[in-house]
């Protein structure tokens, strides 16, 4: 299923959610949720002056927004290009957002720089 063809969540789902995320993000909890239940996205990283790089990315559904999601991309089909993150849900969502944003602004279905980040444990 394409992004746009995304269904909203129902309302209960986007209650329990709307407490983790910022106001002017709520808007795009009932499709970010939708996303999260999909359990896959495949994209690609944008390379600044070089070829954008396909994923493949798949996770974990939590129930809770404070449970924890996995989440594991594979760059280019290569299990040596591949890497995992542990992140509770809520937060995941949130880059799910960030995800709908790009594919909003730019038409490329991509993750955030933010959640990049945390992937390849820079800031750790």
């Amino acid at each position: 299923m394409a992004i746009p063809q995304l269904k909203p969540a129902d309302e209960k789902e986007v209650k329990v959610y709307s407490p983790f995320c910022p106001e002017p993000r709520r808007k795009f909890l009932p499709l970010a949720i939708s996303l999260y239940k999909l359990k896959t996205l495949e994209g690609a990283r944008k390379i600044d002056g070089g070829e954008d790089v396909p994923f493949v990315a798949s996770w974990n559904l939590s129930s809770l927004p404070i449970d924890l999601t996995r989440c594991r991309v594979l760059f280019d089909g290569n299990a040596e290009q591949s890497y995992e993150v542990t992140i509770q849900s809520s937060e995941f969502v949130g880059y799910l957002i960030d995800v709908l944003l790009t594919l909003q602004r730019t038409r490329a279905v991509d993750f955030s720089k933010g959640f990049y980040r945390k992937l390849m444990r820079i800031d750790e």
